[in-house]
């Protein structure tokens, strides 16, 4: 794969990842973030979720939970509301990338994966 096409698949990934988050965010906050911060919480959380998998990802079960708490993490460092709010967000960001990735599967254009939020 060239650098262009890997380019293409992070920018598009990043996107969808950050629309999960604005639709959960918009949803359970009620009122309008913006999808710039909801891209950049994507990334942020992506990076996190990465480095917290490259240290104990390889711990059975409790590897990904750690991982999955700092993404959430990142959720409720970015907006207000506290923890149960930053998981709502979290599981409805999960839910609609998911069905955001599997039209765009459909028509071909992407793999299922979205960066940002944890894969299905």
């Amino acid at each position: 794969m060239g650098v262009v096409s890997t380019l293409i698949i992070f920018i598009i990934s990043l996107l969808v990842g950050g629309l999960g988050i604005y639709i959960g965010a918009r949803t359970i906050l009620g009122h309008t973030t913006s999808y710039t911060h909801a891209i950049v919480t994507a990334l942020i959380g992506a990076i996190v979720w990465g480095i917290v998998s490259f240290f104990v990802g390889w711990i059975p079960i409790v590897g990904a939970l750690l991982a999955l708490i700092a993404w959430v993490g990142v959720i409720n460092w970015r907006y207000p509301g506290g923890w149960g709010n930053a998981i709502v967000i979290g599981l409805i960001a999960w839910v609609a990338s998911a069905v955001v990735l599997y039209l765009l599967t459909l028509l071909n254009i992407v793999a299922p994966r979205a960066l940002g939020v944890p894969g299905p």
